[in-house]
């Protein structure tokens, strides 16, 4: 099972063409294991830490914290075990950027763990995979069983004396797990629900001990950045948001695909000229910039770099850079049913905000969707967002009254054309 290439390659993916850039050998052959194996025999766990909040890398799973100081955060005196967690649970509708990391370079994201094991004195790293990804996490499993058979990790990783094992963990398909803490409890044997904070999982995290969690693509870099310097890195992107990042185009495109560019590339760019635009000369009519928990952007807003920077302006967010576009003949009405539903279906149900808030989203838009709206309806889909938003456990609730606030933001008039003709308009747009 092979997938194509990105579209658009950079210093991530510029080796994922050759299929054997997945397996040890072309791995090796480039260069591979050979940054983590001078990392851990010449330089202190606190130099590589500040090499990495020097590059300014950020998470590339959502929340965009800065990944060095999140590893300093890791107590440097402790008795018993620490952990890193790799966070492979790649559910947020539109994002399949780290599934092709894990096809095409699984090496290099182990590589990148093995420097962050290093520089946070972790001996265990927890890889914890998405449960629909078969494939890749195959692909994972192999990988760690060549590292470990050629000594790159276990026991005493290339002769240096350091120790390191990592273990695959398949989830069960719930979006929830993609939180950190819901995370640690699902690697815990326990129902995904996420913690109340503090502590944090750097104090106590996996199994009560000090952890930290990133996402897969975090990783990957770091071999990048420890090769080549954290100037080189911060010469891709934007000052506040340096680097590149996988961005994973759907729905109505000529090319849909992933495209590693760097932060700060324009969306039209993005969707226009790499993704080819809209087919069938039909119009755009509005663009989700990262993935579904992130609020829509209209076709006339699109002028905006990609970095959280700008996109805080236009009231959404990068989230995952799953970038998912619509075109004239899209039910805005029916987006609202699909992700409210997708929400609903997906809340732990832990928090009453969170539990009933969804719900009542799913209902109403349907309900509106369906021709049976009442008066009164809109007013209190517009006010049930304000509700959730900020009053939970983790941010599951905002995730969910995020779309709803951009789709109505934009695109009320719609809402109010199914109000008034108690039909949709847009006989064109996808079935539910």
């Amino acid at each position: 099972m092979a997938l194509p290439p990105p579209y658009v390659t950079g210093p991530l993916t510029e080796h994922f063409a050759d299929e054997a850039f997945a397996g040890v050998d072309g791995y090796v052959a480039r260069g591979g294991y050979e940054v983590a194996r001078r990392a851990i025999a010449e330089r202190t766990p606190a130099e590589v830490i500040e090499i990495v909040k020097d590059s300014g890398l950020q998470g590339r799973g959502g929340a965009g914290f800065s990944t060095g100081l999140k590893w300093s955060f890791m107590p440097t005196e402790r008795s018993g075990p620490s952990y890193l967690v790799c966070n492979a649970d790649e559910s947020e509708p539109g994002s399949f950027k780290d599934r092709l990391l894990m096809e095409r370079g699984p090496h290099q994201a182990l590589e990148g763990i093995l420097i962050a094991a290093w520089a946070t004195g972790a001996e265990k790293t927890f890889l914890y995979v998405r449960g629909e990804y078969a494939y890749p996490a195959n692909c994972m499993e192999r990988a760690i069983g060549e590292a470990t058979s050629r000594g790159y990790l276990g026991e005493n990783v290339m002769g240096t004396g350091f120790r390191h094992e990592v273990v695959l963990v398949r989830g069960a398909g719930a979006y929830i797990c993609g939180e950190e803490t819901g995370l640690l409890e699902s690697l815990e044997g326990k129902k995904g629900q996420p913690r109340k904070k503090p502590p944090f999982p750097a104090q106590v995290g996996a199994f009560g001990r000090p952890t930290t969690v990133n996402n897969l693509e975090t990783y990957s870099h770091v071999p990048n950045i420890l090769r080549n310097g954290a100037d080189w890195f911060r010469g891709f992107g934007t000052e506040k948001s340096p680097g590149t990042m996988l961005f994973g185009v759907s729905g109505h495109v000529v090319r849909p695909g992933l495209y590693e560019l760097p932060l700060g590339t324009r969306l039209d760019e993005i969707v226009f000229e790499h993704a080819g635009g809209v087919p069938g000369g039909r119009k755009l009519k509005g663009v989700i910039p990262g993935g579904a928990s992130m609020p829509i952007l209209p076709a006339g807003q699109l002028d905006v770099p990609m970095a959280n920077e700008f996109l805080r302006e236009r009231h959404t967010s990068l989230g995952t850079g799953g970038v998912m576009v619509m075109d004239e003949t899209t039910c805005m009405v029916r987006v609202a049913c699909v992700v409210a539903w997708f929400f609903r279906h997906e809340s732990c149900g832990q928090c009453t905000q969170c539990r009933e808030g969804t719900g009542w989203l799913h209902r109403i838009a349907q309900r509106i969707e369906r021709g049976a709206g009442e008066a009164g309806d809109l007013e209190v889909l517009a006010d049930i967002p304000g509700k959730m938003e900020g009053a939970t456990i983790c941010a599951f609730a905002d995730a969910a009254a995020w779309p709803i606030q951009g789709l109505l933001r934009h695109f009320r008039p719609e809402f109010e054309q199914h109000l008034a003709a108690h039909a949709c308009p847009l006989p064109e747009s996808f079935e539910l």
